[in-house]
């Protein structure tokens, strides 16, 4: 087993309008741990996001994913020290649980020297998860369509349009995935599910090949207004965008907008509340640094 090991995990939004639980796309925004064997015991030292906050033992997310995936690699858990850089906020709806699972099963495979395949590791980081939309475009980079089967999670990448330039709206308040996915509906209306199937269609053929159809397909009609009362800021930030013509959507659970925008898109680069990121479509994650 190697001593250490560094994995750059890019943020992600999720649904894109009318894809729930399925659409997704990696955004350079990226997070970066390096992981290095010791002794025994578990600690993590984190800088930038969620500093303050997030466990520094084997709780962390990273950490316990990566006992985890020893776990599933039949391997016996080494001590570990994380080292985290994060950039992609928390519980903002830009991947950042997936991000920390992503590392996690990474570097765990990377230090035991395993060689997991992709299929593997999105099967994994799903089943963690509890969802593959994030956890795809994570692991796989671009636009990525995720499905499951019987043997688990599965997903393709495309290449997205290079016309294409995403923007992200970040508020200043956090959302939980947990509780914006409370708020949606056990059943949905037969129109409103048939809407969506046409929307999410249109939007691979929109975001690969044709930017000018992007506005048409990312309504959605299947998920956002259930989840409005518990984000007004962001749904009147969506509205603003739409009404201006621009393809914006929640970004995964929210409370983030993104905007799915090109050269002649009017982006407001200043919105009250919101912190506004241009960024560029993402390769998957990646190890930087093997083990030494």
């Amino acid at each position: 087993m190697g001593t250490s090991a560094t994995v750059r995990v890019p943020a992600t939004s999720a649904n894109l309008g009318p894809g729930f639980d399925s659409l997704g796309l990696a955004l350079d925004l990226y997070d970066e741990v390096t992981a290095a064997r010791t002794p025994s015991g578990v600690s993590v030292e984190v800088d930038g996001e969620g500093a303050e906050t997030v466990a520094t033992d084997e709780r962390h997310l990273v950490a316990a994913t990566m006992l985890r995936t020893f776990d599933h690699l039949g391997v016996p858990a080494p001590g570990l020290h994380l080292k985290c850089r994060n950039r992609i906020p928390h519980a903002r709806g830009l991947g950042s649980s997936s991000a920390a699972i992503v590392a996690g099963i990474m570097l765990a495979d990377d230090l035991a020297e395993s060689r997991m395949s992709r299929g593997e590791k999105l099967a994994l980081a799903s089943e963690i998860e509890g969802h593959p939309d994030n956890v795809a475009p994570c692991l796989l980079g671009g636009f990525t369509i995720a499905y499951t089967t019987e043997d688990g999670a599965s997903a393709v990448s495309l290449e997205v349009s290079p016309r294409v330039r995403p923007w992200v709206f970040v508020p200043e308040v956090k959302g939980l995935t947990a509780a914006a996915r409370a708020a949606l509906p056990e059943k949905v209306p037969y129109a409103d599910a048939v809407f969506n199937l046409s929307r999410a269609a249109l939007l691979v053929d929109a975001i690969t090949r044709k930017p000018s159809r992007l506005f048409e397909a990312t309504d959605d009609r299947l998920h956002q207004s259930y989840r409005a009362k518990g984000m007004p800021q962001s749904m009147h930030l969506l509205r603003e965008l739409r009404s201006a013509g621009i393809a914006a959507a929640v970004s995964g659970a929210g409370p983030t907008v993104i905007a799915l925008a090109t050269a002649e898109s009017p982006i407001p680069e200043e919105s009250s509340g919101f912190r506004a990121l241009r960024l560029d479509v993402a390769d998957g994650a990646v190890i930087v640094a093997g083990p030494s």
